[in-house]
């Protein structure tokens, strides 16, 4: 079904409601502007955090999600599946919506098994 990212791979913890997975290249002005927006976003929602990756240091990331471009944003739900994709200059509000669907989203929450 969908793609899944766990803390393991990812080498840090997930957000508690949401990831904002950034994926990024050295010289890329898009990429520091999105930076700063996904930043800004986290800061003000303690249950989301921002993680940013070289795309060229975790090419088993870039396998994995298929990521083409960068940057790439991808927004993780809790269980760190893909709620949302998005590549180039991620909008704030396009950010937001994708966090609002996850919030309004109900899913059956299973303790235990990770």
């Amino acid at each position: 079904g969908r793609q899944q990212v766990g803390a393991a791979q990812l080498g840090q913890p997930l957000g508690q409601r949401a990831t904002l997975l950034q994926f990024s290249s050295e010289f890329c002005a898009p990429c520091r502007a999105t930076r700063k927006i996904l930043e800004d976003v986290a800061s003000e929602d303690d249950g989301v955090r921002h993680v940013e990756v070289d795309a060229a240091e975790r090419v088993d990331l870039v396998r994995l999600l298929d990521v083409r471009r960068t940057p790439t944003v991808f927004v993780l739900g809790p269980d760190g599946r893909v709620a949302r994709r998005g590549s180039g200059l991620m909008r704030r509000e396009d950010v937001l919506a994708a966090l609002g669907e996850i919030r309004s989203a109900v899913i059956p929450y299973q303790a235990g098994g990770k």
